[in-house]
């Protein structure tokens, strides 16, 4: 299977937020902060490639009736050495995340990548998968974040960029903003999409 193919299929063609649209409950709750997300996006990576490589290298070892659960494990392994390194190095980033870090264990996303891929495929082709997967649900995350921040908080990354008589719709910070924005994303994306698909 083509390498590229793979990997650009997390970002674009099976974009996991804007086609799939799984793990949407941290999408909404954390996008709300430029910072929070990209630090989010950057644990679902690490999770997702590790659990993709070691479901791949064990996957001729597991019987069939309980791969869920074996999965389930491999990625609480990994979500808890996130939280561990946070808790030790990122306290702020730590607490902004909350219940969402460890929730990461039941995301859609890695549970599907790990029993609809990398069950079936070698361990390169579940890491570079794993890896679009992950960009993709990054770059989808902090984008959104970014918007919303500008328009609801008028700062980027915690950076304050338009004074003091800057009136910022705090309506895009707030849960019912996450929404609106995605929603303009998603139909944005298939828009684009389809234009790229009948040229």
């Amino acid at each position: 299977m083509n390498l590229f193919k793979i990997f650009k299929n997390g970002i674009f063609n099976e974009n996991p937020v804007l086609v799939q649209l799984v793990g949407l409950c941290s999408v909404l709750a954390i996008s709300n902060n430029a910072k929070n997300s990209l630090g989010m996006g950057l644990s679902v990576i690490f999770v997702l490639v590790c659990s993709n490589f070691v479901v791949s290298l064990i996957r001729k070892f597991t019987p069939d009736k309980i791969r869920i659960p074996i999965f389930i494990v491999v990625v609480a392994t990994f979500v808890t050495m996130v939280e561990m390194f946070m808790k030790a190095f990122l306290q702020p980033l730590y607490q902004a995340l909350g219940i969402f870090l460890p929730l990461i264990v039941v995301n859609c996303i890695i549970l599907a990548r790990a029993e609809s891929f990398a069950y079936t495929h070698n361990p390169l082709e579940s890491i570079v998968d794993g890896l679009g997967m992950g960009l993709g649900y990054t770059l989808t995350i902090t984008i959104l974040a970014i918007v919303r921040e500008l328009i609801g908080a008028g700062t980027f990354f915690g950076i304050p960029l338009f004074g003091e008589n800057f009136k910022p719709a705090a309506v895009f910070v707030a849960p019912p903003g996450a929404f609106i924005l995605l929603a303009i994303f998603i139909a944005l994306f298939k828009i684009i999409s389809k234009k790229k698909a009948t040229d």
